[in-house]
């Protein structure tokens, strides 16, 4: 049995639709298929491969607990999360007992057992017998209503229980201490509330109890023709029984209540709850009469029922309509169980979408349940079980929706649908034009694709330019940036129903132009359009031109950075002004040279200033056309500004162009020549490193008789004579000054300081003066002077001068007799120093080594320094060596080469020959030996200057480095 439970997914499917008859007059709407040709059907069914050993009489589940009743006192329990596991067990023993109905929690873990003998079993999960709920006795159960909120695996929580007699009561059942020796588990059972009817009490036949928003209670609860409802506030933390508070309020005043004709003795209440543990959104009673459908609105006073209607039931196969025995309710839809049949009505228009035929070899339908955890839909029979799968519900939702005229709702089911709302959105769009707002009609024709043509023909021949505008800019927000072609006409005819509209309303002085200006400029302004406004650039200029519409013009051209026709703009208007500030914000530097001759003119002060923000970015060479315009205009603010211009170049900038450095020589020379010594020496005296032409700059300054100006170049040209002569035109003291300049030539500055003597003489007459002149040039003498003055000049003016130069004669003298004396007594020392290192001495051990090759050092000649440096004279050589230079190294190597001449005896010779031939070799050896020391052995190679000289070069070869590498 379990294996077959656990295939039950496999099992065999019927046709979840059949043809529905014509005859029927709910039909006639305008029915929705169940399926379409290339989708699954909304509704289907599934047998499950379940053969009951005995008759099914009673099925409930909740949470994938699957509870089953058979026969009188057999019970299945399936888990079908593990449907490998069943319980199977007996739960009565009075063999005239029989199961009236089960009722089973949302979790699955707690499930009420009622007998036709008015007693109440519990089990749960977790337990395999069923106790007797003794407080439950006499009382034949109907329903009972959940606590959804505080209902757990352990507890149910308050809940209410629902009678035969239509009495109303509370309980709470718990699962804990169940041993041998536990507790009930019936923890009270309380009656709160009876139903009272005209005549007989008739039995509950449904109660649900919901927990909604700030403490708020609601209960429904029905008949087999009344519904009622119940409102009130719960207290936190009340005493049992919890529910009492909402039922006392209605023991003076009955709660209202709905009443249908009743045919039978019973109805059923389903609630759809989108959520889990969430509040129900619709319901549907089932009454004699048909279904009654509505929605549940929280907020409303007196009744929670909404838009509710009454469905008759569909008819069967032979005309005639009869009583559904249950009633599931999903989204869309409420399913009505008849014994042959089962059928599905679409909420939204009454349309029958889906029909079952039981098949006979099954038995008749028994009931359908659903799963209100998990949502599954099951009926049964009493030898099969079936499962109903409910596929994409809300597929066909918005045809129902666009029917009512509910665009908004049938947006919503489908918009993952492209095709089907663009038929919703057409609709709504031809809803509206009809209506008479074409505005929001644009907007959505926009969204279609609807023939751009026909739309646009539509609003034209209704004269509706505002909502042919807002269509237009729809589609163009619905554009692609590839899509050029189309982008450019519908800008374009944008563009024009705006200058259209703007001409009118300023035509007529509208309050409104403003606003719908700023729409204008927001619209160009938008970024996705940039790229088609600058290739279009000409016929839109064209365009807001023919409409005379300057102001938006220069905006135009402002947003696309064609400040070139701003600039000729404002210009053209003498807004010189305007045109500055445009030039300053944007700064272009090309506009900037051209306008910049115009704008000089009229606004220097400003310009220059823009100029100087600008700094480095412009060119000061290209800016002199602008700078030379004053000529023109003959202002002193604009050679003020053009000097203030070329100052911030010079000064800040440093710029090094000649002409920059000419012009504002020029300027100085022209304008301000009381400013241009400074500058002049500003930029020094070396020729090589001043910016601006001497020659140009000489002339010009001799022409405007800048007399300093023309002493100073000349200075710097070193044309030294020059200068002196032209500033003892205009001041000794500045020809002193400039006499002194060639500090390197002695004999010219004497000569200049003669000039300046012989001028003072001569021209000044001024004897006094001339002999001041010799102490401010110690190259002048008293006799190189005299040759200027007249012949009958007294020699009292001469007189101190002669004395004076006499004392230093005297002077002079004697200092070179100390120096002599300074001279000879250092040459005394130096001699003894020489003696005293020649009888300087040292020792040297038998130990001791050479320090370049760290060979024995007695071996063979060596030498020994000051410092304790010992070498093999071999040795000291070879260190040396590579640090002569080449005339050295020549002069070394013949030393030794002739070194070795003399240490060989010729062949041949007489004893006598051989004696004086030794003689004038130790002669010659010993010159040798003394010119090979005062080559090698001057100092130390390790601590004079040749170790010092070679501390900058590396301590590995190149050479030897690449080889190792």
């Amino acid at each position: 049995m379990a294996s077959l439970f656990d295939q039950y997914e496999d099992a065999q499917s019927r046709p979840g639709y059949q043809q529905q008859r014509a005859s029927e007059p709910f039909m006639q709407s305008g029915i929705v298929s169940a399926r379409l040709e290339d989708e699954t059907p909304i509704f289907s069914k599934k047998k499950i491969n379940f053969t009951p050993t005995q008759p099914i009489t009673y099925l409930v589940i909740s949470n994938n607990q699957l509870c089953l009743a058979m026969g009188k006192n057999m019970l299945l329990r399936i888990d079908l999360d593990n449907p490998d596991k069943i319980d199977e067990l007996e739960v009565l023993r009075a063999q005239d007992d029989k199961i009236h109905k089960l009722f089973l929690d949302p979790t699955g873990s707690h499930l009420l057992i009622a007998l036709e003998s008015q007693e109440c079993l519990y089990l749960s999960r977790n337990s395999r017998k069923a106790k007797n709920l003794s407080k439950w006795r006499s009382h034949l159960i109907e329903c009972v209503g959940w606590n959804k909120l505080a209902g757990n695996e352990v507890s149910t929580g308050p809940i209410l229980v629902g009678t035969r007699t239509g009495t109303i009561w509370e309980s709470e059942i718990s699962s804990a201490d169940q041993g041998l020796f536990g507790s009930n588990p019936d923890q009270y059972f309380k009656h709160l509330y009876t139903l009272g009817e005209v005549d007989s009490p008739s039995p509950v036949c449904c109660i649900e109890v919901e927990r909604i928003v700030e403490g708020k209670c609601f209960i429904i609860a029905t008949t087999n023709k009344r519904l009622y409802q119940f409102f009130a506030v719960m207290p936190e933390g009340g005493e049992n029984p919890v529910y009492q508070s909402v039922f006392n309020n209605y023991m003076e005043e009955p709660p209202g209540f709905l009443e249908f004709p009743a045919e039978v003795g019973y109805s059923d209440l389903a609630l759809y709850t989108q959520k889990l543990r969430s509040s129900p959104r619709a319901f549907a009673w089932m009454t004699g009469s048909g279904v009654y459908f509505g929605s549940l609105d929280y907020n409303r006073q007196g009744s929670m029922l909404a838009d509710a209607q009454q469905w008759p039931y569909p008819t069967s196969n032979d005309g005639n309509t009869k009583q559904p025995n249950s009633i599931v309710l999903t989204q869309f839809h409420f399913l009505l169980m008849f014994p042959d049949r089962m059928s599905a009505i679409c909420t939204l228009n009454g349309q029958l979408t889906y029909e079952d035929i039981a098949p006979v070899k099954f038995g008749r339908l028994l009931r359908m349940i659903k799963d209100p955890t998990k949502g599954t839909v099951w009926s049964y029979t009493e030898n099969a079980v079936f499962r109903y799968y409910i596929a994409r519900e809300s597929r066909d939702v918005w045809q129902m929706y666009l029917g009512m005229g509910k665009f908004d709702l049938a947006k919503e089911y489908c918009k993952d649908r492209p095709e089907c709302l663009d038929k919703v959105q057409t609709k709504q769009a031809e809803h509206y034009f009809k209506t008479g707002k074409y505005i929001e009609s644009a907007m959505y024709y926009a969204l279609t694709h609807s023939y751009f043509e026909e739309i646009a023909l539509k609003f034209i021949e209704a004269k509706q330019e505002e909502a042919l505008k807002v269509f237009l800019t729809k589609k163009l927000t619905n554009l692609k940036t590839e899509d050029k072609t189309q982008m450019t006409m519908l800008v374009t005819w944008i563009i024009e129903l705006y200058l259209n509209k703007l001409g009118q309303l300023k035509d007529d002085r509208d309050s409104s132009f403003p606003a719908t200006q700023e729409e204008f400029h927001k619209f160009l302004m938008q970024s996705k359009l940039k790229e088609c406004l600058q290739n279009n650039r000409t016929a839109i200029y064209e365009l807001i031109a023919s409409h005379g519409n300057v102001e938006d013009l220069v905006f135009f051209a402002v947003l696309i950075q064609d400040y070139e026709r701003v600039l000729s703009h404002h210009i053209q208007h003498e807004d010189y002004t305007l045109a500055l500030e445009v030039l300053a914000r944007h700064g272009d530097r090309d506009l900037v040279y051209r306008f910049s001759p115009v704008l000089m003119q009229h606004v220097p002060r400003e310009l220059v200033k823009t100029w100087i923000e600008m700094g480095r970015r412009l060119e000061p060479r290209r800016l002199i056309p602008a700078l030379v315009s004053h000529h023109q205009a003959q202002g002193n603010e604009q050679v003020n500004q053009a000097i203030c211009y070329l100052e911030f170049c010079v000064n800040q900038l440093h710029v090094e162009d000649q002409a920059i450095h000419n012009y504002l020589l020029s300027l100085y020379a022209r304008h301000a020549p009381h400013q241009l010594i400074t500058y002049l020496e500003s930029q020094g005296q070396n020729a090589q490193n001043v910016g601006y032409d001497l020659k140009y700059a000489l002339r010009l300054c001799a022409e405007h008789n800048l007399h300093r100006a023309c002493v100073h170049i000349y200075t710097t040209m070193e044309l030294y004579e020059e200068a002196v002569d032209l500033a003892l035109k205009e001041d000794v003291e500045l020809a002193k000054l400039n006499a002194d300049r060639p500090e390197d030539d002695e004999d010219l500055r004497k000569k200049l300081w003669l000039k300046i003597a012989r001028h003072v003489v001569e021209e000044e007459k001024d004897v006094r003066k001339a002999m001041a002149c010799l102490p401010n040039c110690d190259l002048l003498k008293i006799e190189d002077i005299l040759p200027f003055f007249p012949d009958f000049v007294t020699i009292d003016h001469f007189k101190e001068a002669i004395c004076s130069s006499l004392q230093e004669y005297n002077k002079h003298i004697e200092e070179l007799k100390e120096e002599m004396e300074e001279a000879t007594e250092s040459a005394r020392r130096i001699r003894q120093d020489i003696q005293d290192m020649r009888n300087k001495y040292g020792v040297v051990n038998a130990q001791e080594k050479c320090a370049s090759c760290l060979f024995p050092l007695l071996n063979r000649g060596f030498y020994l320094f000051p410092c304790g440096h010992m070498f093999h004279g071999d040795c000291l050589v070879r260190e040396v060596y590579p640090h002569l230079s080449s005339s050295k190294k020549a002069t070394l190597d013949d030393i030794q080469r002739k070194l070795g001449e003399t240490s060989r005896d010729a062949p041949g010779r007489s004893h006598k020959q051989k004696e004086a031939s030794t003689s004038n070799a130790q002669q010659s050896r010993e010159t040798l030996k003394q010119e090979l020391d005062d080559i090698v052995a001057v100092e130390c190679v390790y601590c004079g200057e040749i170790m010092l000289k070679s501390i900058d070069k590396p301590l590995i070869d190149e050479s030897d480095a690449k080889e190792w590498l």
